[in-house]
């Protein structure tokens, strides 16, 4: 399948409807364009932009609360996806990879945050290189666009009252950051005493302009909005007087607080009367791109930002591209929770080039002659190439080596054949002990199989394997490995101490995709302990590092992982909604991944939320599901944990035949593996189900059995239990 390069997305309104239709830019235009019609309520659009501003505005002071903001903001996108766009443009668009996307829009639809829909996994913005071209219905005006020279010129106004020093500081890092690159733009600085003067007099001889410092957002007169200069407000109307006169820059890159807010009431055809903010007052004057901010912004993510975008734009990256690129560096530096990315927009054309990188002209050369002795070279080559194909994929199958063993050693775990997986797995150890990737599949088939001893070997092995030839990066997979292995078994202190040993060396190798896998495994850890805003601040940052290379498939695997465990969080704090919300996000990159291991846990989890809200049969759809997974994987652990969950559910509606069985299945393979846990877990879950029936003595038995278990690695539960047995002597 071919995907285009570049998309337009062009939206019309037609009475109480859209008109809409989603075009390759890279194409020739069509005789005909097909459009369709989306019946919408303009009032709750209105609702849901107001809504959404409203989200943006609330002051989150912890990190649940940023997530919680999060979530709505997902939600609102998710109503915008839902009721804006067609099914066939929704299509198109959802199976789209990364590319420009230009909306091209009538005016009266500026209000709509439509950088912010969300289609389940991506916001707009941050999946697409954005921009907005608007259409007035006013008369049109004769403007003197610029055009670019091969040398552009910069004008940085930095803190024009001399009362943000942040300000200042952010143009005076820009000016330095274009230092080294002088033969591209030429820069001009300046701060302090900027008058309405020196702007109106200068800003004309400038290609790209950045504004640093205070702007005015008057919400009854937008006239009367705009720049705050040294002896006053560098005006909407100013802006509009100028472009009758002068060719104003290509750029002009607002970082101020409401730069770019507009009117949320209808735009009036008269547009010169109407209510425009800045964005819109400098694209009607002749501003070719414009990037302004929605709200409010914190001094070093503004920073942070900027520096990134034109790191970006003269490299040679298109404007929206950098505008999209500097929102995942937010993302990364702040988390995708803070909303700092949510800020910036650009109106403008967002696959425009400002440094064009010029290769060297090519010289011509002669049609190429081939004589004998190049056929000669030739002939060689092929028949070595040839010869390798030979060796490696036909000599393996009679003399097998370790590569090849190994690569089948993987593809039979992942069909669930564990046994087969270790026989090839101990059979490339006998060819090669320091083979370290071997390691962790032999030690996780063995655990799969509820062999803990042998995988406690093979994971220690892991560990000084890889310690002894210094191999870092598996070193630390090793740590995270044996550390999973001990938390599973409740030895939380190893565990932790394991964790925090990869995230250290993780940091010392700036290995971001193994420190987010650590992260997140220390924050389960975190859960387990009911530190749940530790759990959520750690997960956090796991996001922001896989988001930066989602399309990668193992940042893509972590990513789901990390929805996955947030969703946890919100199943331990009774937010079953928010769950269900995170695990859903988790399970469609799981299925898009054919992860049939970690869709299992996704499922199991998916039905334990509806099992709390009380929705039963859908509990059970989910759990048959996953318990179909590890069946066919032969997945002994899961299965223990499996039947113990879906003898909770039909102890809880009372079907105590079919609960006693699965929990006793349970208990057998839990038994059978050695894993206490969930023996431990089954066992309780026995006793409450002979306590049910009133068979106190089994009731006793088995709770004691629980105990000695949860004395060692769970007080609390010891003490539950206990309380438990002293009203069952009373009773």
């Amino acid at each position: 399948m071919l995907y285009p390069e570049a998309l337009i997305l062009e939206v019309f309104k037609q009475g109480d409807s859209l008109k809409m239709g989603l075009f390759d830019q890279g194409q020739a235009a069509p005789t005909l364009r097909h459009y369709s019609l989306v019946d919408v309520s303009f009032s709750e659009l209105i609702n849901l932009s107001s809504e959404l501003i409203g989200v943006l505005n609330r002051l989150a002071k912890d990190q649940s609360s940023k997530l919680g903001q999060l979530k709505s903001l997902q939600k609102i996108g998710q109503l915008l996806w839902d009721q804006l766009l067609s099914r066939s443009i929704k299509e198109k668009l959802k199976n789209s990879p990364p590319c420009v996307l230009t909306l091209s829009l009538d005016e009266e639809l500026i209000y709509i945050p439509w950088e912010l829909i969300f289609d389940g996994l991506d916001f707009f913005c941050l999946k697409f290189s954005l921009g907005r071209l608007v259409r007035s219905k006013g008369e049109s005006t004769l403007l003197q666009y610029r055009d670019l020279a091969e040398n552009l010129k910069m004008l940085i106004l930095a803190d024009p009252n001399a009362d943000l020093k942040s300000a200042y500081a952010e143009g005076l890092s820009i000016k330095n950051q274009f230092s080294h690159k002088i033969k591209k733009v030429y820069v001009d600085f300046k701060s302090t005493n900027i008058d309405k003067t020196y702007v109106k007099k200068n800003i004309c001889d400038y290609d790209i302009v950045h504004f640093a410092g205070h702007c005015e957002f008057d919400k009854k007169d937008v006239q009367r909005s705009g720049w705050v200069l040294n002896d006053g407000l560098f005006k909407v109307e100013d802006i509009l007087k100028m472009g009758q006169s002068c060719s104003l820059p290509v750029l002009i890159f607002s970082n101020a607080c409401h730069s770019a807010e507009a009117n949320t009431g209808l735009i009036d055809t008269e547009y010169q009367k109407a209510s425009y903010g800045m964005a819109s007052a400098f694209l009607l004057a002749g501003v070719r791109h414009y990037i302004g901010t929605i709200r409010k912004i914190e001094d070093n993510p503004s920073l942070v930002f900027a520096r990134e975008f034109y790191a970006q734009l003269v490299l040679g990256v298109s404007v929206g591209e950098s505008l999209r690129l500097s929102k995942l560096k937010l993302i990364k530096e702040f988390g995708l929770a803070s909303l700092h990315w949510v800020n910036y927009l650009l109106y403008g054309d967002p696959s425009f080039v400002f440094f064009r990188l010029h290769s060297r002209r090519e010289r011509k050369h002669k049609p190429p002659v081939f004589y004998k002795k190049d056929m000669v070279k030739a002939g060689v080559v092929v028949f070595s190439l040839c010869a390798s194909i030979l060796l490696v994929f036909w000599l393996p199958r009679f003399n097998p080596g370790k590569i090849y063993l190994f690569l089948n050693s993987q593809a039979e775990y992942r069909k669930g054949n564990n046994q087969s997986a270790i026989v090839l797995g101990e059979k490339v150890i006998s060819k090669d002990q320091n083979f370290l990737a071997v390691y962790p599949v032999i030690a996780n088939a063995y655990q799969r199989l509820g062999n803990k001893d042998k995988a406690l070997k093979y994971y220690f092995d892991y560990v000084l394997k890889s310690d002894k030839l210094n191999n870092k990066v598996h070193l630390i997979q090793a740590y995270i490995k044996l550390g999973w292995f001990y938390q599973l078994d409740g030895r939380y202190v190893k565990a932790q101490e394991l964790y925090e040993k990869a995230i250290n060396l993780s940091r010392q190798l700036k290995d971001k995709q193994n420190e987010a896998v650590a992260l997140r495994k220390l924050a389960v850890w975190h859960i387990e302990k009911d530190n749940f805003e530790q759990a959520l601040d750690l997960l956090t940052k796991s996001v922001a590092i896989n988001l930066e290379h989602y399309r990668n498939f193992e940042s893509a695997r972590n990513l789901a992982s990390d929805y996955f465990d947030i969703g946890l969080v919100f199943v331990n704090k009774n937010d079953y909604a928010a769950a269900r919300d995170f695990y859903e996000k988790s399970r469609k990159i799981f299925e898009r991944l054919k992860l049939k291991n970690e869709l299992s846990d996704c499922y199991f989890n998916l039905g334990e939320v509806y099992f709390f809200e009380k929705e039963y049969q859908k509990a059970l759809d989910y759990y048959f599901k996953g318990l179909e997974i590890d069946q066919e994987q032969n997945n002994k652990e899961n299965l223990a944990s499996g039947y113990n969950m879906i003898g909770e559910l039909y102890m809880e509606i009372d079907d105590l035949v079919k609960a006693e069985q699965y929990f006793k299945d349970s208990a057998k393979l839990a038994e059978e593996i050695n894993n206490r846990m969930d023996l431990a877990d089954v066992n309780y879950n026995l006793g409450l189900l002979y306590k049910k029936r009133g068979r106190k003595n089994m009731a006793r038995e088995y709770w004691r059995k629980a105990q000695e278990t949860y004395r060692l690695v769970d007080p609390e539960q010891y003490q539950e239990i206990r309380t438990q047995l002293l009203d069952l002597d009373s009773l």
